[in-house]
This record gives structure tokens, C-alpha cells and sequence, in this order.
């Protein structure tokens, strides 16, 4: 009668940690699914920063492929060997070889790098730059950032005009 009990006591202790095993398992794949869901595209981005070259197509269908530089709340740098690019992350459709990790944006960080700002320091330095919309292109220097738009002085052909860009429109800023 006692090997009985030792076998059935044995088994019910096998049949108990296997259950403890199963849950946490599920306990894990929630907490990691959990996790998963709180990672922005942006520090995806971050992850990838200096590493291996990311392609990104954007939304008039055009590709750009370099190392990501820098990544802010609503834009990041690539940088292709030639050129640099600040690409409006809206103004992406897909990605292609970014890595799994994810780096979380710095504390303190925030407003002060938005799209924005990044514009009117273009526009202090009086940098040349290439504006590509989902109309085209424009070469010039920025002349004035608004809340939600931007200025281009357009200095090609010895003319000086001015064409208004909203940032809905925006696919990247680039080095001319």
C-alpha cells in the first residue's frame, strides 16, 4: 500500500510542476509581449544607431538607405556616405534591416528635439538644403518655420522665391 501512495504522490507532484512550468512560461510570454508593446519606432531606430545600414521607403514610394546618426520623437538622420537625411518618421512606410533592439529615449529629452527645431537651426546656419515633398523638390535655404509648416527660399536660376511646405507634405530635408 505504501509504494502506492509514494507513486501516486510522485506523480501529482510531477503533474504540479509541470503546471508551475506552464505558467510561468505563459507569465513570461505576457510580460514579454507587454513589454513589446510599450517600444516606439523611434527607439527601434535608436537601437540601430551606428550599426548596420536600414532601408526605408517612404510614402511617395521612393527608398533612402544609410546608417541612422540620430533619432528624435518625430524624425531621424540617415546618413547615406554622401548625403544626410532628416526623414520625418510619418513620412516612412516600411523599414528594412532594423534591428530587434530598442533604446528608449533619453530622460529630459523631448519637445526641444522636435522636427521643428531641428528646421530652425537649419535656417541659422543658412544651410542649403534640398526639400523633398510628396510634389517634388525644392533646393534653397530654409527662411522661416512655423508651427506646422516651413519656408523654402528657392535661389535656383538667380530668381528668389519663396514656397510654403507644410509638414503633413514633408519626406525629408537632405544635404544639398
Amino acid at each position: 500500500m505504501g509504494v502506492r501512495w509514494d507513486l501516486l504522490f510522485a506523480d501529482l507532484e510531477a503533474q504540479l510542476d509541470a503546471a508551475d512550468v506552464q505558467a510561468e512560461a505563459h507569465v513570461l510570454g505576457d510580460l514579454t509581449r507587454a513589454e513589446q508593446a510599450t517600444i516606439s519606432l523611434a527607439d527601434r531606430l535608436r537601437g540601430s544607431i551606428g550599426g548596420h545600414p536600414v532601408g526605408v521607403r517612404l510614402v511617395d514610394g521612393s527608398h533612402l538607405t544609410g546608417q541612422v546618426r540620430t533619432v528624435a520623437a518625430d524624425w531621424f538622420l540617415l546618413e547615406d556616405g554622401k548625403r544626410r537625411h532628416v526623414v520625418p518618421l510619418l513620412a516612412t512606410t516600411v523599414f528594412d534591416g532594423l534591428t530587434a533592439h530598442a533604446v528608449p529615449a533619453p530622460s529630459g529629452t523631448g519637445a526641444g528635439r522636435g522636427l521643428p527645431t531641428l528646421l530652425r537651426a537649419l535656417m541659422r546656419d543658412r544651410a542649403v538644403v534640398r526639400v523633398r515633398t510628396l510634389a517634388g523638390e525644392v533646393d534653397g535655404r530654409v527662411a522661416r518655420v512655423g508651427k506646422d509648416h516651413l519656408d523654402v527660399m528657392d535661389t535656383a536660376g538667380g530668381t528668389r522665391s519663396s514656397r510654403v511646405v507644410p509638414f503633413a507634405a514633408l519626406l525629408c530635408v537632405s544635404e544639398s
